[in-house]
């Protein structure tokens, strides 16, 4: 069921303003804490300036076109880059949703069909932000994103669409795997798994955020981890988040991720992929109808 008073694209804003408002997110900016250099309120100016874009998909715009615009309004602050991931999860979504088509399979169809041009798309969006991104597989350096537009004749060359270009970014056989790349060729597994569960929650949307990041980060590496202090880091951040979420569960309190909060703010631990499928699974269950 669908609260039809709000448009997709509507919920997909509306997603991204739940998803940095909840709090704990341990390493992440939320209400209650602020990065070196990223500040909540950049995170609020991010969300309203990417309703541009997002307004784009619903509208049924090409999936790299929507998103280069709702990335270029959301760098329309003093931050820079603060919801790219969440924006590249949530542009299929709007698009399939706005169409009446939420589900994996048809959302994965979605991007399947992608161009070429879209792929251009999303080269150029690079150009707006800076993404920290590890170096790309071995053979494909003229596919690197660092190279924003300059990468167009490569792509053309290689007829590579934006599904291709993820599918390269999701396989783990060419490095860490990016796990909203791999969303994106898997049919958002984990985001429908991760809206369900939001769904079936109770409390406050917000406290369900902050529980849902932790489920997520305890389930597996952050890829934002791994580039930004490798493999061994992710996993002992999953590690340490899993034991943090069995304290939460135990004591029926979000006190102890509180805790891992503040020591992942001092040790600059940004687990940024895991909050992306955050934003998209509040996006899905808002959708299917939670209450705000």
């Amino acid at each position: 069921m669908t609260d039809r008073a709000r448009t997709p694209a509507e919920n997909a804003e509306l997603a991204l303003l739940l998803e940095v408002a909840g709090t704990p997110k341990p390493g992440n900016v939320d209400r209650h804490r602020d990065l070196d250099d990223l500040r909540f309120e950049q995170f609020l100016a991010g969300s309203v300036g990417s309703a541009a874009g997002l307004r784009l998909a619903a509208d049924g715009a090409p999936l790299g076109e929507a998103f280069e615009r709702a990335v270029a309004r959301m760098s329309r602050q003093s931050g820079g880059n603060t919801q790219f991931g969440c924006l590249l999860l949530l542009t299929p979504l709007v698009s399939a949703a706005a169409a009446g088509e939420l589900g994996r399979e048809a959302v994965r169809e979605r991007c399947r069909a992608t161009t070429v041009d879209d792929a251009v798309a999303f080269y150029r969006a690079f150009e707006h932000v800076d993404v920290a991104l590890g170096d790309p597989p071995e053979g494909v350096d003229a596919l690197d994103a660092r190279r924003g537009s300059d990468a167009e004749p490569a792509l053309r060359e290689r007829g590579a669409t934006l599904w291709d270009v993820m599918a390269l970014s999701a396989d783990p056989d060419e490095g860490t795997p990016d796990t909203n790349a791999a969303e994106w060729v898997e049919g958002f597994p984990r985001t429908f798994d991760a809206a369900e569960s939001i769904l079936a929650d109770d409390g406050p949307v917000l406290d369900r955020a902050a529980r849902s990041f932790l489920r997520q980060l305890a389930a597996e590496p952050d890829t934002l981890v791994a580039t930004n202090h490798g493999a061994s880091t992710a996993e002992s951040v999953r590690e340490r988040a899993a034991s943090t979420l069995a304290a939460v569960e135990r004591r029926g309190s979000l006190d102890p991720a509180e805790e891992l909060a503040d020591e992942f703010v001092e040790e600059e631990i940004n687990p940024g992929t895991t909050a992306d499928r955050v934003a998209a699974a509040l996006f899905v269950a808002l959708e299917r109808g939670l209450t705000v």
